[in-house]
């Protein structure tokens, strides 16, 4: 949440509440360790991030329209809950082709945790986090940039 544009509708500490909301709502849970318990977290982040940006990127909510501060006007806005979309379903693909990759983006990208922090959890060595993390970024970026929707936007 700190790398996103000022001005967003949810603040970090209501997105961490509605993570928490969402884990223990669907019942007692016993962890495996913290890294199960972060990888759930993780997804239960980008499912309520993806669940917003679905939500203002439809048409009766303004989702065409972009928020645009004066002093602003010649910067790109530096979200766009389309591109989050197809950002999504390309992860989505990374799953289904690595699992531990896809893993070590949504910890990275959506819990924000260090290389460090997620070669502890998954128990691998820190330069296989490193070596996955950029070969996942540069999988999701070759996807993305692939996206006939990613051009239109």
């Amino acid at each position: 949440m700190r790398h996103e544009a000022p001005g967003q509708t949810i603040q970090a500490t209501a997105l961490v509440h509605e993570v928490y909301l969402r884990l223990v709502s669907s019942g007692p849970h016993v962890w495996d360790g913290p890294g199960h318990f972060y990888g759930a977290a993780a997804e239960a982040m980008r499912r309520i991030l993806i669940e917003r940006a679905r939500h203002k990127s439809r048409r009766r909510r303004g989702g065409d329209w972009a928020r645009v501060k004066m002093a602003a006007i010649d910067r790109e806005a530096a979200f766009d809950p389309a591109r989050l979309l197809v950002l999504d379903t390309a992860l989505s693909q990374l799953e289904a082709h690595n699992p531990r990759q896809a893993s070590i983006v949504k910890l990275r990208f959506f819990v924000g945790l260090t290389a460090d922090e997620i070669a502890t959890l998954l128990n691998v060595s820190t330069s296989t986090v490193n070596h996955e993390w950029a070969f996942a970024r540069a999988w999701l970026r070759q996807r993305v940039s692939r996206s006939t929707q990613w051009r239109d936007l």
